[in-house]
């Protein structure tokens, strides 16, 4: 993966260390110092030697000639989600809505063409798709990544499709670009998005979006049931209602936050600010 940057100051060593981090996954928790090596594209000697410093970090933990990455790791999800203050406001409304639809809800960012889940509050019952906060989706397969898909700019919107999926999904072939084209527009009027079994059997959700204080989506949350348990028809009449609700006042809220004054506590005396 290495001759990536184009810019004067990018940083191929930890673009690299990057990568080795990105190699683990639900499927792939534990791995050997090979397995790295072949996975990043890295030379066996560089691998190890980003593993170790890793390790070092605290960030990767090495037993039995393996990998695995640590709890650490999750600092660095945090620290985002964290900053935009999303996590927090939107956590009771999520809570709220579950509650009131004994269903999963979530909430995703775009990255590239795919969604990124960045808050969930999930109720036990089984369904084809494992979903946790980072998990990754190809956009447009999913009823939330339609509704931050259709938020973008023509010539934005192409560029991004354009991006190879980072999920390790297959291409989904159920729908032309034409077809997609001709959703988003109606997905943009409307203001909301369905996905019928499109991600994976059995798995239908209905999504909306969130906006940031200057009213442009930053977020999209979502009401996800089991097709063989919730028709369309009662998922658009019963769960999207509320969940238009919910967005409603975490946008509403998320704008309040995003106003506040910043201030600065604990500075000593005497010290002269910039």
């Amino acid at each position: 993966m290495a001759g990536r940057g184009n810019g004067p100051d990018f940083v191929e060593a930890l673009a690299r260390g990057l990568d080795v981090l990105a190699c683990f996954d639900a499927g792939h928790p534990r791995m050997s110092l090979t397995e790295v090596a072949t996975k990043a594209g890295l030379a066996r000697p560089t691998a190890r030697r980003l593993l170790l410093t890793l390790a070092e970090l605290g960030f990767v933990r090495s037993s039995g000639g393996t990998f695995a990455l640590t709890p650490r790791v999750l600092s660095l999800g945090m620290a985002y989600v964290g900053a935009l203050g999303l996590w927090d406001i939107a956590r009771p409304h999520l809570e709220d809505l579950v509650a009131r639809t004994g269903e999963s809800s979530s909430m995703a960012q775009l990255d590239g063409s795919d969604i990124v889940y960045v808050a969930r509050v999930s109720v036990p019952k089984l369904i084809a798709l494992r979903v946790e906060i980072g998990t990754r989706f190809p956009a447009a397969q999913t009823s939330q990544g339609k509704v931050l898909l259709a938020a973008l700019p023509p010539g934005e919107l192409e560029a991004t499709l354009a991006q190879p999926s980072r999920s390790g999904l297959p291409p989904y072939i159920g729908r032309t670009p034409a077809q997609l084209a001709e959703e988003l527009t109606a997905v943009r009027a409307r203001g909301w998005a369905l996905a019928d079994e499109e991600l994976a059997p059995g798995v239908r959700s209905v999504a909306v979006p969130v906006r940031d204080g200057s009213g442009a989506v930053r977020a999209a949350v979502n009401v996800t049931v089991h097709a063989a348990e919730t028709s369309t028809e009662r998922l658009l009449a019963e769960h999207l209602p509320r969940l238009l609700r919910a967005a409603g006042e975490i946008s509403a809220e998320w704008a309040l936050w995003q106003s506040r004054p910043h201030v600065e506590t604990g500075r000593p005396s005497g010290t002269a600010s910039a």
